[in-house]
Formats: structure tokens, sequence, C-alpha cells
């Protein structure tokens, strides 16, 4: 049996681990080429209209593995951390997909309803079990993939740049350079140091937002929010770029909340979506990076 696996929305923080684990077991998989306009033209087809631009893309990841595997995984998403969720739409993914997009192969899903490591391996556990893979074998891979997983975001390090820019959103907006129009690889041209959420431990994200009326109910907030604010106090950064899906109910909130607190540190929110030009983005950016030209001279 031939595995499929979409490269789209959390594949792109979790790519490591998924990888590592279905190599430890020997299960034959594939994955997605990476996101390009023929994928978000897929997407694009066959999502509903009302989705966010990573959701329509995730649907063309899944359509462009039709006849290449026999099964394709999508995981119910459910929370990745204790009393904090994520979008609905994750959610209801698995069933977004079996009923939008015709053809498909069997869709091989589970819930995922926290990333901590007990959960974890329950939910690798019953994936494996439905690729035939035996108990014994798959411990070894968990714990493989585990250690994999340690080295993500290891590169956000900073030497000799002329300024640091906080890069904040959802892990998919960050790090798919299609949907981004390759803003990392841009900043750094320019001299410009990116850092990352994953540049601080999850402890400094838990205190950070102790300062909110309440707990963050969705675990993206919590994390841009808890980044963002320590960047601030820590004089981490010059400048923010936040990276937002258009109509993304989460980052309308957030947004706001990072604005609050962060009030001298530059701030640019660059929307996205399917008509989003490179021509305007660009623009923007350089705009951005000569008002803290301006502001640190």
């Amino acid at each position: 049996m031939i595995l499929g696996i979409p490269k789209g929305l959390l594949y792109y923080k979790y790519h490591l681990f998924i990888n590592a684990f279905f190599e430890a077991l020997d299960v034959e998989f594939i994955t997605s080429k990476d996101t390009d306009k023929e994928i978000l033209d897929l997407g694009v087809k066959y999502a509903v209209d009302d989705a966010c631009l990573p959701i329509k893309v995730f649907h063309g990841h899944v359509a462009s593995l039709r006849g290449k595997c026999d099964s394709i995984l999508v995981p119910r998403f459910m929370s990745v951390s204790k009393g904090e969720y994520i979008c609905p739409k994750f959610c209801g993914l698995p069933e977004m997909i079996k009923y939008s997009i015709p053809n498909l192969p069997t869709i091989l899903t589970e819930q995922i309803s926290s990333l901590n490591e007990k959960q974890l391996y329950n939910f690798v556990k019953k994936i494996g079990k439905r690729v035939g893979c035996k108990n014994h074998k798959m411990e070894n891979a968990f714990f493989t993939a585990i250690e994999a997983q340690k080295n993500f975001g290891l590169g956000n390090t900073c030497k000799n740049n002329k300024y640091k820019i906080a890069l904040l959103g959802h892990p998919y907006n960050v790090y798919d350079s299609y949907l981004n129009m390759n803003i990392i690889n841009k900043l750094n041209k320019d001299g410009i140091c990116v850092i990352t959420e994953e540049r601080i431990d999850n402890s400094i994200v838990n205190e950070e937002i102790k300062d909110l009326f309440k707990r963050p109910f969705w675990n993206f907030a919590r994390n841009s929010y808890g980044f963002a604010s320590y960047a601030q106090e820590n004089n981490l950064v010059d400048g923010i770029i936040y990276l937002s899906s258009f109509a993304c109910g989460i980052d309308s909130i957030v947004i706001e909340l990072i604005k609050d607190k962060v009030k001298d540190i530059p701030i640019l929110v660059l929307k996205i979506d399917e008509q989003t030009g490179e021509a305007g983005f660009d623009t923007r950016i350089e705009a951005f990076l000569d008002m803290l030209e301006r502001r640190c001279s």
C-alpha cells in the first residue's frame, strides 16, 4: 500500500515527525509536490468558496495525489494543547475533503486532541495499525520521529544583519514559500534576519500570555501573542510582519491584541488570498523596510 501525504497546513511544521515515523515503519509513502499555481488552482476548484487560502491549498494537495496512492492521510486536528483549540475547519477537514473532491482513494484519518507525547502516540499507533504495522515497531518509530522533530526551527539565528524581524502567523503561512511569495528569502537577501516563534520555548509563551484577561482559546493566537510580547520586552526584533489569511477569524482577534501589547515596534500586516499579487506584496515590504531604515537611523 502506498500512502499519500498532502504538503499542506500543519505538515509545514511537523513534516520531520511525519516523514521520520513512516520511514522508520518502512511504510511506502509519497508527498504531494510543493505548493504552486497548479496546486492552488485545484484547491480553488474543489474547496468551498468561503474557505481560507490555506484550506483551499490543502484541497489542491489532496486532489494532486489522486491516482498516485492507495490512501491519503488527513488527520482530524481538534487541539494541539490542552484547553486550546485550532480553527474549526481543521476539525471537519476529513469530511470537507471527502465530499468536495471526487474519485479519491481511502481517506486515512484519526483524531488528534493534543500534541503531548501520550496523546500523539495514541494517534500514530492507530494510524500505524491501519497501514498494517505491528505494535512493537511503532514505539521505536514514534521516538525516532520525536527526535527528528526536535530539529525543526533551529535555524533562527542572526549574525551581522541590518535588522531583525519577527515573522508571525499560522505556520503554514510562514513556511509555505508559495503562499507567502518567498518572503523569508526576500528579507534575507535584503540583509534582514527573520525570527519565528520557534525561537523561544513554550514555557516562555505560557508566561507572556498571563497578562491577558483570560487564557487564549486558540492555539495559534496564543503562540503569536506570546512570542510578540516576549520579543518586545527583550528587544529581540526591530519590527514585526504578520502574515494573515484573508477572512481568518482567529487572526482578526490576535492582530489587535498584539497591536495593543506591542506599541514600540512597527508592525506590518500582510493579508494573503488567491488574488494577492506579488508586485503589491513586495512594494509593501519595501516600504516597511524603508520605514525601519528611517526609524533606526
